[in-house]
């Protein structure tokens, strides 16, 4: 991609300290339109730290996060409330626990990704009582709607089943369904990958790819499962002890002997070492 193209996001300076704990120090990278950038790192990185200060979860000690859609439109995310960045930002995420509701069938866990167009089209329930079109055509796009995702992730026909009857990889790719069901802008994926097998992973990966490709949305993930980051992501970024060692193609990260060190729990000092190991 021209590396001219404004960023979607950009993260400038981001700081967050937790009393004396600085989990993320002076950290600035940026996503372009259309793209899958990684976040990696080792545990405790600060990798969800970042994630919890671009969807408004956490309020960042110092910096600034901007969202800039595809209109002209731009978003200071540290400025909004994390409902905010869902509704007017048009950021959405995923969890590293499962959060569907799961005693709910599986098509309504995706119409409630829905609530508040369908609120304002009822006139706040009024609309709807009454039975007018506004409503009535609003609730008809937003099934149609869900039935397109449940096709995309091969699970019409557990449309009534409660979701927590799905297998463990179908619920993942449910929650990666009912965010796309907001019409995000960026997706921000939180370890999707977690707990999938070799075949749950390669569909995950299937769907990753295909939202990038056929809805043109920005993902933004933070995955442990190298094999996914790999195969899919057109840019990484990565920290170490809430500091950025790294930030470029998979290929050139890859071979980073800071990467490797950081990953092999090798001190600074023996960076040297690692370098000669991969011909660096």
């Amino acid at each position: 991609m021209n590396g001219t193209v404004e960023p979607i996001l950009t993260v400038e300076h981001l700081t967050m300290r937790f009393g004396g704990l600085v989990a993320v120090d002076d950290l600035s990278f940026s996503a372009r339109p259309g793209d899958i950038t990684a976040l990696i790192g080792p545990n405790g990185a600060g990798k969800t730290t970042v994630f919890n200060c671009i969807t408004g979860f956490y309020k960042p000690t110092v910096g600034m996060i901007r969202l800039a859609h595809p209109d002209g439109k731009t978003f200071l995310l540290e400025r909004l409330l994390d409902f905010r960045i869902s509704q007017r930002a048009r950021g959405s995420r995923t969890f590293q626990n499962i959060r569907l509701f799961q005693g709910m069938t599986v098509l309504e866990n995706l119409m409630v990704a829905r609530h508040n167009p369908l609120m304002l089209a009822s006139g706040f329930t009024l609309f709807g009582m009454l039975g007018l079109r506004t409503f009535t055509n609003a609730e008809r796009a937003a099934i149609d709607m869900a039935k397109y995702w449940l096709d995309k992730i091969g699970i019409t026909s557990r449309a009534d089943d409660p979701a927590g009857d799905l297998p463990y990889g179908a619920q993942r790719r449910l929650e990666v369904a009912r965010a796309m069901c907001t019409e995000p802008v960026l997706l921000c994926l939180d370890e999707p990958a977690a707990g999938l097998n070799a075949r749950e992973s390669a569909e995950l990966n299937e769907l990753l790819l295909f939202i990038r490709a056929e809805h043109a949305t920005s993902i933004l993930l933070i995955e442990h499962d190298m094999s996914v980051v790999m195969e899919i992501s057109d840019h990484i970024v990565v920290l170490d002890y809430g500091v950025k060692i790294a930030d470029g193609a998979p290929a050139a990260i890859r071979d980073d002997p800071r990467v490797i060190a950081a990953y092999l729990g090798v001190d600074d000092e023996e960076i040297a070492d690692v370098e000669a190991e991969v011909g660096t």
